[in-house]
């Protein structure tokens, strides 16, 4: 983990993004691309395409109002990154059935893909695994219920060899994405190393790599 991210009982510590307005100009960028990546998919110029544009972006919302629902109850507040990332689970989550599942099916998807951000992010913290982004739990817990999802909520009905199918799909892909990562990063760690040292953590790499602050203000806590 990052210096700081955690006190010296385990507590954990939050280290926020220097700038929220430009994260949701990253997240609306990103939503904005997902119709290229959904609708795109398909190579064809018919009226299919629309059901997925309708699909994706009602997933979309419904992981914002999941993920702002379930961190306002859990914090008290409504927390701004906590929904930014809803939306990105939103988005996750309907890409493996946005051509195969209905309007109100896409925002049960989404919905729960925000609520399942939220208790991700939070359960990764918890056992001081530092994603600084939350990429894990919106890219990959997001995408194996999506993946599962796609099967659920299938339009031509739900089968046990669909259920199945899928399931072996999401292991398939763990299997593959943890294996290759791990023995990749494992061999940059015997090798030239995966961390920076110390000190230039502390003072930044902007400043050991580019002599420059790129946020004057920001700090570390140890």
């Amino acid at each position: 983990p990052r210096k700081g991210k955690y006190g010296p009982k385990g507590e954990v510590r939050a280290i926020p993004g220097h700038n929220i307005p430009m994260a949701a100009i990253g997240v609306f960028i990103l939503w904005l691309g997902w119709f290229g990546f959904n609708p795109g998919s398909t190579t064809t110029g018919d009226t299919s395409i629309a059901m997925i544009f309708v699909n994706t972006n009602l997933a979309a919302a419904a992981g914002v109002i999941g993920a702002l629902s379930l961190s306002w109850i859990i914090f008290k507040t409504p927390d701004v990154g906590m929904s930014l990332n809803g939306a990105l689970a939103g988005l996750v989550a309907i890409t493996a059935g946005c051509a195969n599942v209905s309007p109100t099916s896409s925002v049960v998807i989404g919905f729960l893909a925000g609520m399942l951000v939220v208790v991700s992010v939070m359960a990764i913290d918890r056992i001081h695994i530092d994603d600084p982004v939350g990429a894990i739990s919106v890219h990959g817990v997001c995408g194996a219920w999506g993946t599962l999802a796609a099967g659920l909520f299938n339009m031509g009905g739900t089968t046990t060899a669909i259920i199945t199918t899928q399931l072996i799909g999401i292991v398939a892909a763990f299997i593959w994405a943890f294996g290759t990562a791990f023995i990749l990063f494992k061999v940059i760690s015997l090798t030239i190393g995966l961390r920076i040292s110390e000190e230039n953590e502390i003072i930044g790499v902007d400043i050991s790599e580019h002599a420059a602050h790129a946020y004057n203000d920001f700090q570390t806590i140890n």
